[in-house]
């Protein structure tokens, strides 16, 4: 049986049963399990194991057949169980809700708290931390790859570089022989996604900017995250940084111009910058100030992803 000192026991190598733990058990957890229980990620013998802080929730993961395991990221001391358990892991829980001005909020204690876990047992082989091209900040349209600077503008974004540098500092020493890789993902949509399209946005008439105050937005479907995620966490290079963007080069107006097409709605009203800052909530004006094209060079080379939806009018076809 696997143990805190060797997760995958004294078995020979042909029979020793990958088992991937995964934090933060959400719709994109949920397409990632599904493919590792198909074999649809290449991999053989593979256990699924999910952490929940929810009691009532364990009986539905084990009917998909996931290995549940309590424990509460805000929460450090039920974590301890996580030492030793896992072979692979796969950390897509977002940072915790913190207002500006907070003691904590440029940092990430859930992350730490996890990382903790882990150092009280034999080290997973590769984690794939799910990050976000919000850590960039505004690059007003320009093309951004893995070695751009960084220049956080949101709480959300601090924190979550604050997260990515805990784990690749973690890989490089804390934690030996751990492959750590950094997906920056940006809108994540699918039409079998909750939310995951922009129907109720439209049906709302929300107003979009006009072109000239418009600003580039990146895209990736659900479940090419899901392989992603999955191209990562078995073939990502130690400590690397990978965009999880797909080929689309649109301005979020045009975004939603497009959908309205595709649903056979009426296209949202244009509105200046000025008319936003005063009608729109805080939290949409957010995404409406920052504007950069992701490069996803990295993704499909040295991943060697083949995207399934290389554009957002694809995928909302779907």
């Amino acid at each position: 049986m696997p143990s805190n000192q060797s997760p995958l026991g004294a078995l020979p190598a042909r029979f020793r049963r990958e088992r991937v733990l995964i934090v933060g058990y959400g719709d994109i957890g949920q397409r990632i399990a599904r493919r590792l229980m198909s074999g649809l990620s290449g991999s053989r013998f593979v256990q699924v194991l999910a952490i929940s802080r929810d009691r009532a929730r364990l009986p539905a993961l084990r009917m998909q057949a996931v290995c549940p395991l309590r424990g509460d990221l805000d929460q450090p001391e039920s974590l301890r169980r996580l030492a030793g358990v896992a072979t692979r892991v796969l950390y897509l829980a977002p940072p915790p809700n913190l207002r500006e001005g907070e003691e904590r909020w440029q940092r990430d204690d859930r992350s730490r708290a996890l990382l903790r876990a882990l150092r009280r047992g034999s080290a997973p082989r590769s984690l794939v931390y799910a990050s976000t091209s919000g850590v960039y900040g505004d690059c007003q349209g320009q093309w951004v790859d893995e070695t751009h600077s960084l220049a956080p503008a949101t709480g959300r974004a601090w924190r979550r570089v604050h997260a990515e540098q805990g784990m690749r500092s973690a890989g490089r020493q804390g934690l030996q022989r751990m492959r750590v890789s950094i997906l920056r993902i940006p809108g994540i949509y699918a039409p079998d996604r909750e939310g995951g399209t922009p129907r109720t946005r439209l049906l709302r008439g929300t107003a979009v900017l006009r072109s000239e105050d418009d600003v580039y937005t990146n895209h990736i479907h659900a479940e090419d995250l899901a392989r992603a995620s999955l191209k990562a966490l078995w073939h990502g290079r130690p400590q690397r940084i990978y965009h999880a963007s797909d080929d689309t080069q649109l301005k979020m107006g045009d975004y939603f111009d497009l959908a309205a097409d595709l649903y056979g709605l009426p296209r949202p009203p244009r509105i200046s910058r000025e008319q936003a800052s005063a009608e729109l909530p805080a939290t949409l004006l957010s995404f409406m100030s920052e504007s950069r094209r992701l490069c996803n060079r990295r993704l499909k080379q040295e991943l060697g992803l083949k995207l399934l939806y290389p554009t957002v009018e694809q995928g909302l076809r779907g």
